[in-house]
């Protein structure tokens, strides 16, 4: 019996989901962008959002990040951060031409995937890579061996895909999909393709996996599932779709407390509370403060999983933070 089952159906709750917010690639990439602002002073660009949360955003930007769209953007010889969603090989090319010290913030999980893709591609393989068209992590990958991919966005794109050797064929995943969605694709392409293979090892990243399976848990329990997360962070979408698949009866997406309608709310005795991989804990506290004020006072954590990874800084940072540690003990 979980927790949640033994509270007693009396009073408003808050079924609050854990694991939630960040994971170990994020917290690397915010990371890497405050030690470089610490490190080399302020401006640090960054192409792209470094992770796809306004607050994280706004926050860097205070600090004096300047988030650009491409490297045309950067002045010349300028340190340039990429993001945790990664980058095509063309993008440290052009990089290389404009003198720009890069420093790569990608996700070592998503680093796994475009390892996979280079792979792939060198073994002649067409690769299905399974993803949501224009996300920057799919563009990333599919920049790796632009002539062996296919996208394929959704079980109904199945059926375009056409391949050289149905024996020579494999998918890959973006990381942050619908754990369910996904499988339901691959059975869709195998259905057509029955030598397909699949990945050396799963694609989807355990943090996307964990916060999904949370909320499988708790939305049957749910009248309205809560998830603090922006609309283009591609996990935090998906963790409303899961939780209405669950069986929860409503599910929103806010960035802030202050978005909850109380509308929402009417009628409610149990809401159920995550976030998606790339928020602050500080803004879920602040969506249970709003809540208390409420009447939903009750808070029952449900946890699921207990997640210990951490991945350490990018080495060409930790290169310089080390150097800059050596000269500043000489000088001491």
């Amino acid at each position: 019996m979980t927790e949640a089952q033994a509270t007693p159906q009396t009073g408003k709750r808050v079924l609050l989901a854990k694991p939630r917010g960040y994971c170990a690639g994020v917290d690397r990439a915010v990371q890497t962008v405050e030690e470089a602002l610490k490190l080399y002073g302020a401006p640090i660009y960054v192409r792209k959002q470094i992770v796809h949360n306004k607050h994280v955003v706004r926050t860097l930007e205070d600090q004096g990040a300047i988030f650009v769209e491409e490297n045309e953007e950067v002045p010349e010889g300028a340190t340039v951060i990429f993001s945790a969603h990664g980058v095509a090989p063309e993008v440290y090319e052009q990089a290389k031409v404009r003198s720009l010290k890069a420093i790569d913030a990608t996700c070592p999980l998503v680093t796994k995937v475009h390892q996979e893709a280079k792979r792939f591609a060198a073994e002649d393989y067409d690769i299905l890579l399974i993803g949501h068209e224009g996300h920057e992590e799919v563009v990333g990958t599919a920049g790796e061996a632009p002539a062996h991919i296919q996208l394929v966005d959704g079980p109904g794109d199945a059926d375009k895909v056409t391949v050289r050797d149905p024996s020579k064929v494999v998918w890959l995943s973006q990381t942050t999909l619908s754990v369910d969605e996904t499988l339901e694709t691959v059975a869709r392409l195998k259905a057509r393709l029955p030598l397909l293979q699949s990945p050396p090892s799963d694609d989807i990243c355990y943090a996307t996996s964990n916060r999904q399976h949370v909320v499988k848990e708790i939305a049957p329990e749910c009248d309205v599932v809560l998830v603090v997360g922006s609309r283009n962070s591609s996990n935090s979408v998906r963790l409303v779709e899961v939780a209405l698949d669950a069986g929860a009866r409503a599910g929103h997406l806010v960035d802030f407390a202050h978005e909850i309608d109380d509308a929402w709310l009417t009628g409610a005795r149990t809401v159920g509370l995550t976030s998606g991989a790339s928020v602050p804990d500080e803004l879920v506290q602040e969506v249970l403060a709003h809540l208390a004020e409420r009447g939903f006072t009750d808070v029952d954590e449900v946890v699921t999983a207990n997640e210990r990874l951490i991945f350490s800084l990018p080495q060409e940072l930790k290169r310089d933070m080390k150097a800059a540690a050596a000269a500043a003990a000489t000088r001491a």
